[in-house]
This record gives C-alpha cells, structure tokens and sequence, in this order.
C-alpha cells in the first residue's frame, strides 16, 4: 500500500526579536580613553548630608511668658522687702512702748572764772578835756571752767557722742570746747567738765567799745554757751538712731571779781 503522506502544515516565521539598546559608557571620551576624575568642589552651604541652620527667633509667646515670670519675681521680692519692713517697724514700736524714751537732761551747773582780761587800744584819757577818741579794737582773754550735769531718767543706758561748746559775745565766737564722749548708765546722773580758754581775741569799732562799756562801767560782760549735745538710747547692745539735745546758757561775769554774778539756762529740747 502505498503510505500516504500527512499533509504538511506550513510553519509562521517567528517574529523578530527586539534588539537590546547599547548602554552608553561613561567612562569612554568621543577619542575612547578614560576621562580622569576630578575632586568635586565641596560647598558647605550646599551641603545635602546636613540641614540648613535658620537664627532661632523667639516666639511672641516666649517673649510674654519671660516678661510675665520676671513681674512675678519683682513682685515677690517687693512683697518680702515690705514684710521685713513692716516687721523691723513692728519690733522698734515694741521696743518704743516697752522702754518709753525720755530725752535726756543735760545742765549747766557752775561756772568758774580762772581769768578775764581786757584790753583797749584809743580808750578814755580821764585826764583829758576834750571828746575822748572813739574806741578802735580790744582784745579778750579769757579762762573759764564750765561743769555740766547729765542726768538719764530711762529705763536703758545712753550713749553721747562728742560734744562741742562754743562762747559769744555779742554774736561773735570767743571760743570753744570739746566734751569727749561717754557711756551713762540707767537712771544715773553725771558731771562734765569743759574748759573753754580765749587767747587775745580782738573785737573791732563798735563790739570793742562795747566790751570796754560793759567792762568799765557796768562791772559787767554778758556772755553766751551754745552747744549740741549728741546722744543714742542703747537697748540689747544696738543703738537707736541718733538725738540731739541744744543747750544754750546765758552767763554774767564781773571783770573786777573774777566770778560770775549771774546764769541762766535753757534748752531748745529734742530734735532728731
């Protein structure tokens, strides 16, 4: 028998594959040689391995929140400067009403005339007829020892600072003198003694005739103490603030006697 023959079926051409694209190289130059590298300029302000720095601004909120926390500080420190005040108050009225102060009394006693003498230059010539030359100048010298009294009527000591004692006459310093200072105790009395000496003081035209006036036919010479008299009330070894007592005395001496014929005394009272 004849074999008969499958009848072949026609094959399709396969479709053409696409081709792969050649990768460009980086590496090769137009001539096929290698391009060397270069170092990349480094630029920190481009820098992407870091963020950007941006100044910090401060916030209105940050701004009220300061401004409000130091009010609040000043507040409280003013709140405890008041109390401490208040409190320092409290303690020294307590002490006030506990001592109840009294100013002290500090008195002039005697006076002692050691010397007094006066000196005119142009005075009265008793022999003479005609007008007598007014008085030009004078000179005073004079020596007297005061004795004072310090009498402390409170509860606590008092402390006196230096005291200075100044002798006019007519308004015109003589000289002074000083009284060093001293601790009394409470409820205590105690003598001062000033010496108070005027070396040749001259007083001129009308002060001069004055003084040989007084001198010569008055048997007389009006002088004046001024002093201040500096003190503190000491309670539990602290000080109270400062007080001053003026003591101003109004004295008379006989240039012929040597002595004093008169003497008066007042004070001006406490003054802080």
């Amino acid at each position: 028998m004849a074999s008969q023959t499958e009848p072949k079926t026609p094959q399709m051409p396969a479709p053409p594959q696409p081709q792969p694209q050649p990768q460009p190289n980086h590496n090769v130059t137009n001539n096929h040689r290698p391009r060397p590298q270069q170092p990349e300029p480094t630029n920190h302000n481009h820098n992407h391995n870091h963020h950007p720095y941006y100044p910090a601004t401060s916030s209105p909120y940050y701004s009220s929140s300061s401004s409000a926390s130091f009010k609040g500080c000043c507040c409280c420190l003013f709140l405890l400067f008041s109390f401490i005040a208040l409190l320092i108050l409290a303690v020294v009225l307590v002490i006030l009403l506990a001592v109840k102060p009294k100013k002290p009394q500090f008195d002039l006693q005697q006076v002692g005339v050691q010397y007094m003498g006066i000196t005119a230059s142009n005075s009265l010539d008793p022999t003479s007829t005609s007008s007598p030359p007014p008085t030009t100048s004078a000179s005073l010298s004079l020596t007297i020892r005061m004795l004072f009294t310090a009498v402390n009527p409170n509860k606590v000591g008092i402390k006196y600072g230096e005291s200075s004692f100044t002798v006019m006459y007519r308004g015109i310093p003589l000289g002074k003198a000083s009284v060093p200072g001293f601790y009394q105790e409470a409820h205590s009395e105690r003598q001062v003694e000033a010496i108070i000496a005027v070396d040749r003081v001259n007083l001129m035209q009308a002060d001069a005739a004055d003084l040989i006036r007084d001198a010569s036919l008055n048997d007389r010479v009006e002088l004046r103490v001024l002093g201040d008299v500096a003190a503190k009330i000491r309670v539990l070894d602290f000080d109270s603030p400062g007080v001053q007592v003026s003591v101003d005395c109004a004295i008379v001496i006989s240039p012929r006697k040597q002595s004093l014929i008169y003497k008066q005394c007042g004070f001006d009272g406490l003054s802080v």
